[in-house]
């Protein structure tokens, strides 16, 4: 196992490893293509027990592998301070996005502000984020 390792690059590597397209994949496992696309995109950080043993009987790999870097995701986002994300979430809404970079894995933050109203309509602006390689995200 790689410590290094995210679950959506193990996913897309034992993929490729056993020949696969994202569509065989989905063929083989019955598994929609958009869910399948979501996985390799690190938009899941956990999987449902049952598409962990689809995913890992069309992969010809055990369960207890991916899982492994499902924990492996969880133990890297334990040693995040809510200082830094605090930080990031004040910079997203000062527009300073430039240099954004994840904690887990440095690649650049994809980041929005979403407008919400609260229970009286006043407008409440919300910074998220979302890595462009790994599964981190600001919620």
């Amino acid at each position: 196992m790689d410590k290094d390792k995210s679950l959506a690059q193990y996913i897309c590597e034992m993929r490729e490893k056993a020949g696969l397209s994202i569509q065989g994949l989905s063929k083989k496992t019955s598994i929609p293509i958009d869910v399948l696309e979501d996985i390799e995109a690190g938009k899941d950080l956990f999987l449902p027990a049952t598409l962990r043993q689809k995913l890992a009987k069309g992969l010809k790999v055990n369960p207890s592998d991916i899982k492994e870097y499902e924990r492996i995701m969880l133990d890297s986002y334990d040693n995040i301070s809510s200082t830094y994300i605090e930080a990031v979430k004040k910079a997203i809404l000062e527009g300073n996005t430039e240099n954004l970079r994840c904690p887990v894995c440095a690649s650049k933050l994809n980041t929005k502000i979403v407008r919400l109203l609260d229970l009286e309509d006043n407008v409440a602006l919300h910074a998220k984020a979302q890595c462009s390689k790994c599964s981190f995200q600001i919620k």
